[in-house]
């Protein structure tokens, strides 16, 4: 086989240059190579830093997961030769491969999705989830403990009884909201599924860390209440519990980010094997695309986004490394109080304290993306205009 190739090559020698050129062309297969999901993306070609928001390209030429140019500029601004595997193989072969750069777009792409117009759902959601879970959990404890149970002169509930009654009072909300939820991932005509989801059981990667999060507490909650005179430190620790494990998982994730290793499992949009992205870019996909209503349409909108803007990159591993941190700290903070001091003030700081960190950082985390996108915008239009002078 490799002689009659070898022949066949000498035999086009004697052909004129251009046929020749093509000949050899049809006898030799053209190298492959693999591209993980995003991954010219996260390589900054031009300008300092190399912005690759200045690479912007028409939806065509998007498909073919490649630049145009056969020569980018690096960091330093030099002209860097791209090899011929990294180009298009429908490109690979031509005589000019150059092609001159796409309309820059004026604006980052839209996320088409805004908090104005759902405000009031927000409110709503959130003050049922916190009477439902914080307020009357903890006034459920304190009446019931002394009122008619062990803290009172008068016991007719034993302790077991009371934080049986407690523990079966926890979380309706949370539970109503994880079906709902299910059902708008799984049915049919769901318009909120992931990226390129190939069944309905294409759950995303929020519904599964939450499926993972009632897990815990409920096994945390069902140890605590089976003794005849239940751990009352250990039943505060639920939700610390879960801020470790939320905080540890952002964490992993970054890692292994920054470290350009591809994804083990398929996260939400991004499928296995792709590159993975900031750990905190799953959550904002899913939560808005499910429970904000944002839809498919929505994580399409955030890919494009991501992709195309570094300072939105660079927001979003900021985030990242603030919420990772943040739900580290207050999940040692609050095991160390749970732990160290009385038991009422235990079981109210377990089951208080996380909701106040999380909205906290909430508020820090709308501040910050709100002077974030402002910046982004600033620098693309000042990137544009060094492009494109008027």
């Amino acid at each position: 086989m490799a002689e009659a190739t070898n022949q066949q090559l000498q035999l086009g020698e004697r052909l004129p240059s251009p046929e020749r050129v093509k000949r050899r062309q049809s006898l030799t297969v053209p190298p492959t190579r693999t591209v993980r999901l995003s991954e010219e993306f996260d390589k900054r070609y031009d300008g300092p830093f190399g912005r690759p928001s200045l690479t912007m390209r028409s939806s065509s030429e998007a498909r073919t997961g490649s630049l145009n140019r056969s020569q980018v500029q690096n960091g330093d601004g030099a002209s860097e030769q791209r090899t011929d595997i990294e180009q298009p193989e429908e490109r690979r072969h031509e005589s000019n491969p150059i092609r001159p750069w796409p309309t820059f777009q004026p604006e980052p792409p839209s996320l088409n999705y805004t908090l104005r117009t759902r405000k009031l759902t927000i409110v709503i959601f959130w003050t049922v989830i916190i009477f439902d879970s914080v307020i009357m959990h903890i006034d459920l404890y304190f009446g019931l403990w002394y009122g008619v149970g062990p803290g009172s002169n008068r016991e007719k509930l034993s302790a077991n009884t009371v934080f049986s009654i407690v523990t079966a009072a926890v979380g309706g909300a949370s539970i109503i909201e994880y079906f709902l939820r299910f059902w708008r991932l799984w049915k049919k005509d769901s318009k909120c599924r992931v990226i390129d989801a190939r069944s309905r059981w294409y759950l995303d990667w929020f519904h599964w860390n939450f499926s993972l999060a009632w897990i815990i507490v409920m096994i945390e909650l069902i140890l605590g209440t089976y003794p005849e005179r239940p751990p009352i430190r250990l039943l505060s620790m639920p939700l610390t519990t879960m801020l470790f494990v939320f905080g540890i998982e952002l964490f992993l994730v970054d890692i292994l980010h920054f470290f350009h290793v591809p994804a083990p499992l398929r996260i939400s949009s991004i499928p296995r094997g792709g590159q993975l992205r900031p750990g905190i870019y799953s959550l904002i996909e899913d939560i808005c695309a499910v429970d904000g209503s944002g839809g498919t349409a929505f994580r399409e909108a955030l890919d494009r986004r991501y992709k195309a803007s570094h300072i939105f990159r660079a927001m979003l591993r900021r985030l990242g490394v603030f919420w990772s941190v943040g739900a580290e700290a207050i999940a040692v903070l609050c095991a160390i109080l749970i732990f160290t001091i009385d038991d009422d003030v235990a079981y109210t700081i377990g089951w208080s304290v996380p909701f106040i960190w999380a909205g906290v950082w909430t508020f820090c985390t709308f501040c910050y993306v709100k002077r974030g996108l402002r910046k982004e915008k600033k620098v693309w239009r000042e990137e544009v205009m060094l492009k494109h002078p008027a």
